[in-house]
């Protein structure tokens, strides 16, 4: 299960992150704030993703 689970979660976040910069530059967001843009977002994607993970683990 984790052998598919790992490579689709680095994709997500990869792809997350493209969208996030995006939204960075379409928003003009000052160069001071994207880090924490960008640390919010990861943690709840990656919270997300845990809870997924353990949801397809467990059930």
């Amino acid at each position: 299960m984790a052998l598919y689970f790992i490579p689709l979660a680095v994709t997500v976040l990869f792809f997350i992150n493209q969208l996030t910069h995006s939204l960075c530059a379409q928003r003009d967001i000052p160069e001071e704030q994207q880090p924490a843009v960008f640390r919010t977002i990861n943690v709840l994607i990656t919270i997300l993703l845990i809870s997924s993970y353990f949801e397809v683990l467990f059930t």
